[in-house]
């Protein structure tokens, strides 16, 4: 087995990848011309995601006590150059976030691969999970625009779920109580994931309203929650069996079953939309 120190870090987000080693940076592949000032800032940025980078930790990293140069001019030269070549705006950031006066943060997920000899079973760990989920180099470029309209309109119709069915909890209770001997329970759990889902439904419609460039962001880290949810909801058509029919309701709830991966998927294709 080789030492550790043949292993490489290369760092993914979005359709892009920095490596180190090679001083390079790949968007699908392809090196990106990058000078060598802004692309030691983006390592800075990668290295610590999500946490402020101060303007005077960059000073330091690029220029020495001694040298004599107009700082903010240069700074601003330089992350404007990293920004080109990640095809990333200031006015609606998709990486690198402006903290005004203080310095700059990267609000991108970041993948952190290790490769080498000695990480071939955690590539392999990485190579099972990227076939059992859609990777965002699987998919193709949108509109941005289609983009958030789709994802509202799901955000939409999962709050006409729960407001309908607010709306008609005692058609509810005698819809179940032939077939449960206790249906307050599927009422109570009615009642709590709707007054879960409620509010968080409005807050990504929010996003989606105002375009946010946190959307995926905040989606992702909210979607561990909003998976569970969203398969509950999807038994929503058995509420309506009696004007449905257990064929359709059957139907309608196979495909709401899909519907919490089509969001997930939809905020993957936000990474394309630049490209």
């Amino acid at each position: 087995m080789q030492p550790a120190t043949s292993q490489k870090r290369v760092f993914r987000f979005g359709l892009y990848e920095a490596d180190p080693a090679a001083g390079e940076l790949r968007k699908n592949g392809r090196k990106v011309k990058l000078q060598e000032q802004p692309f030691r800032v983006l390592l800075m940025l990668l290295e610590r995601p999500q946490t402020l980078v101060s303007r005077e930790e960059i000073r330091r990293a690029l220029w020495s006590d001694d040298t004599f140069v107009d700082f903010d001019h240069s700074l601003n030269t330089v992350v404007n150059k990293l920004r080109d070549a990640l095809d990333d705006v200031a006015a609606n950031p998709r990486f690198i976030e402006t903290l005004a006066r203080r310095g700059y943060r990267f609000i991108a997920p970041v993948e952190v691969v290790v490769e080498g000899p000695v990480a071939a079973p955690a590539l392999a760990a990485a190579a099972c999970r990227s076939s059992l989920l859609t990777h965002p180099d699987e998919l193709p470029s949108a509109s941005r625009t289609m983009v958030r309209v789709l994802f509202g309109l799901i955000q939409v119709m999962y709050l006409c779920f729960y407001l309908v069915s607010l709306a008609k909890l005692g058609s509810i209770e005698r819809i179940v109580e032939p077939m449960l001997s206790r249906p307050h329970w599927i009422l109570a759990l009615v009642l709590v994931t709707a007054v879960v889902g409620i509010p968080t439904r409005l807050f990504l419609l929010a996003g989606v309203a105002f375009d946010s460039g946190k959307l995926h962001h905040n989606f992702r880290k909210l979607f561990p929650f909003i998976f569970p949810l969203d398969e509950l909801w999807a038994l929503a058509p058995f509420l309506a069996v009696h004007q449905l029919g257990i064929g359709l309701a059957f139907a309608a709830t196979a495909a709401l079953l899909f519907v919490p991966f089509s969001q997930r998927t939809l905020m993957l294709m936000v990474d394309k939309t630049s490209a």
